[in-house]
């Protein structure tokens, strides 16, 4: 499985860049058509959600960077080529969510409302950008068999993705994709509860993730580390504790308009 999907001498297309943009686009579709729901202006939706990409892309990549500084010191050219690989999505959170908070602020928006109308967005994009994972051949876990592949009744062209240097290895990156596609359709099938109220699905969201990237993440092998410890599994104990405080704080919240 090739990295790139088109070279014309020096110019180089990677599939990485393609999963990520093309996630991009169908999570902003699909904000945007939520944000109708709520009489949000299509403009002001778009223009909230460009520089939440904005910031997104630069909070992936500069958490990335941190946390391999001692590469990126010794080689800083290597930073801007975020088209490699190297964009980590809780640092996308965190950016998105520092933009958040400054526009819904400015334009006097409820930030848990804006939340929950991309966090169905947001699951779809990182669903599929996880497929440039696999085409990088990258956020995988140990090597396994090709038997145990086989039992997983995954796709041939999947099982032969997982053969990196003449070894097998388990396909965290489609379980993590998976996951955000279940998490997305429990989202389209509960919001339309009648006890459903803003900051819910917000909530839902953050213990959603951050329980599977919890354990999805101690099977990877390429995990970034803060000291001895996988800081995406202790960043995703930080969204789940949130996760709980938010719908306990969302009781008092109104209820959707279904």
């Amino acid at each position: 499985m090739k990295s790139t999907l088109i070279e014309l001498g020096p110019l180089k297309i990677y599939w990485y860049s393609i999963m990520i943009l093309i996630g991009v686009i169908i999570g902003c579709y699909i904000v945007i058509k939520e944000s109708k729901r709520f009489n949000i202006s299509k403009n002001q939706i778009s223009d909230m959600l460009f520089y939440t990409m904005i910031f997104g892309i630069i909070g992936a990549r500069l958490y990335y960077v941190i946390f391999n500084l001692k590469y990126y010191i010794n080689n800083p050219i290597d930073i801007i080529k975020v088209w490699e690989g190297g964009l980590a999505i809780h640092g996308g959170i965190i950016g998105g969510i520092v933009y958040l908070i400054y526009y819904t602020k400015k334009n006097k928006l409820d930030i848990l409302l804006i939340t929950d109308i991309c966090a169905p967005g947001l699951l779809i994009g990182q669903a599929i950008g996880r497929w440039g994972n696999f085409f990088n051949k990258e956020a995988h876990g140990p090597i396994t068999t090709i038997e145990y592949l086989r039992n997983l009744h995954l796709p041939r062209f999947i099982i032969d993705g997982m053969k990196i240097n003449n070894n097998y290895y388990i396909p965290t990156f489609f379980y993590e994709s998976l996951w955000c596609i279940i998490g997305l359709i429990i989202i389209i099938l509960t919001r339309k509860l009648k006890k459903i109220r803003i900051g819910q699905i917000t909530g839902f969201y953050l213990i959603w993730y951050g329980i599977g990237r919890y354990i999805i993440e101690g099977f990877r092998t390429d995990s970034l580390m803060l000291n001895t410890i996988k800081q995406a599994q202790l960043i995703s104990i930080i969204m789940i504790i949130i996760g709980f405080i938010l719908i306990i704080i969302s009781r008092t919240k109104q209820k959707y308009n279904n």
